[in-house]
């Protein structure tokens, strides 16, 4: 699930959760949704659309999420033209290549899921989308003070954009991360990794260890250095939106829209997408946001669910979490070269503990597995490609 539409469950359940009397217990805390995420965008690039049904676990509140395969999804082009989607992989579901979106042309979501449960959204019309003029980054090591991160230090990016004279105009902005990655597998569960099997079949996998001596206790996992060049790829997961309502016409300045986690010393890529929003969305995405900022004390109201504007065709009382919308889109990608971090620093560049990709994501640090003498041992992994990890390099990388 992506970030933003897990961001919508965990407030739809919360408030859910926040329903329930403190004082007397009960185990039935418990919601069933139907989460969408999909936007049409106008440029060249995948356009996707992901289902799953969401579920808080009934005695812990936990939620998990499942994707829903076996969906009939269908984009409506301005009521005359239906352009069908494939399922890619479970839950996710792409328009034909080569087809993206217009500004000005109106479209309509439309689901059938494998029970024969009909969906539709309203109509959402592509609005333009002002170009990014200058892209700048600040070193703040403590941009990140307060959020649910061990991290602090970031680097904060910075735009300037022309907002267009005499028509309401709403942002909202995103980013897309590239980081090296120098460890590509891990195994558990008294695993280690093998290239090939014993008849010498090619597996690239973890399989039960039979012959590398492990020190006791025996690890938990085991950890593989990358085979070949490897990037790992981060999603930005907090909203920042805007309203020109009091700057019509203005030129956006140093208008903060990203804090870039200082994982490591390495350069980084950052692509900065600049999105615009139909008024309906943008209200849908600001209600989001500043609920998802209440504190939820005991004698707080709870807040109205973040339904959005996708409904169950023959049951309106279903709530269904997400929103469908299409958007103009403007990106630029940015070499975060990370010299300008001068004071306060997370740790001395020669520091052996120094910050590393690897440890933040895992909140650990990697444990190779030890030299035993053994001929390819340890082996190094494969970097699989996927919507979180590719070996290929990305365009803007300038190394």
């Amino acid at each position: 699930m992506k970030p933003i539409a897990r961001y919508a469950v965990i407030a739809f359940l919360s408030m859910l959760i926040g329903c329930i009397d403190p004082i007397a217990p009960r185990f039935n805390l418990t919601a069933d949704v139907l989460v969408v995420d999909g936007t049409i965008t106008d440029r060249a690039e995948p356009q996707r659309i992901r289902l799953n049904r969401s579920a808080a676990d009934r005695f812990t509140g936990r939620f998990g999420d499942t994707p829903l395969t076996g969906a009939r999804v269908t984009v409506r082009v301005n009521d005359d033209e239906t352009i069908t989607a494939r399922e890619v992989s479970p839950g996710t579901y792409q328009l034909p290549d080569g087809f993206r979106g217009r500004v000005g042309n109106r479209y309509q979501l439309q689901l059938e899921l494998a029970d024969g449960m009909r969906y539709a959204s309203s109509t959402e019309t592509m609005p333009a989308v002002s170009p990014i003029l200058t892209t700048t980054d600040v070193y703040n090591p403590r941009s990140l003070t307060g959020q649910l991160s061990p991290l602090t230090a970031a680097n904060d990016l910075f735009i300037d954009t022309q907002d267009p004279a005499g028509t309401p105009n709403y942002y909202r902005w995103d980013w897309v991360l590239w980081e090296k990655q120098d460890f590509c597998q891990t195994c558990g569960n008294d695993q280690v990794y093998y290239e090939r099997d014993d008849a010498g079949n090619l597996v690239e996998k973890c399989m039960p260890n039979r012959i590398v001596p492990l020190p006791f206790p025996r690890p938990q996992n085991i950890d593989y250095e990358c085979r070949t060049q490897c990037w790992e790829i981060l999603y930005s997961s907090q909203l920042s939106l805007f309203s020109d309502a009091l700057s019509d016409g203005k030129r956006i300045t140093n208008r903060r829209v990203a804090q870039i986690p200082f994982y490591q010393y390495y350069p980084a890529l950052v692509e900065i997408r600049q999105s615009a929003l139909t008024a309906e969305a943008y209200r849908y995405f600001r209600r989001l946001d500043e609920q998802s900022q209440q504190t939820g004390g005991l004698t707080d109201t709870p807040p109205a669910a973040p339904v959005g504007n996708i409904r169950n065709l023959s049951n309106d009382r279903e709530e269904v979490v997400g929103y469908f919308t299409a958007s103009g889109v403007s990106a630029v990608r940015y070499w975060l070269t990370r010299r300008n971090v001068t004071n306060e620093l997370p740790a001395s560049p020669a520091d052996p503990d120094r910050p590393k990709l690897f440890t933040y994501l895992n909140g650990r640090t990697p444990y190779k597995e030890p030299v035993s003498g053994i001929r390819g041992r340890p082996p190094l992994a494969l970097c699989v490609p996927g919507p979180t990890r590719t070996p290929i390099k990305p365009e803007g990388w300038q190394e």
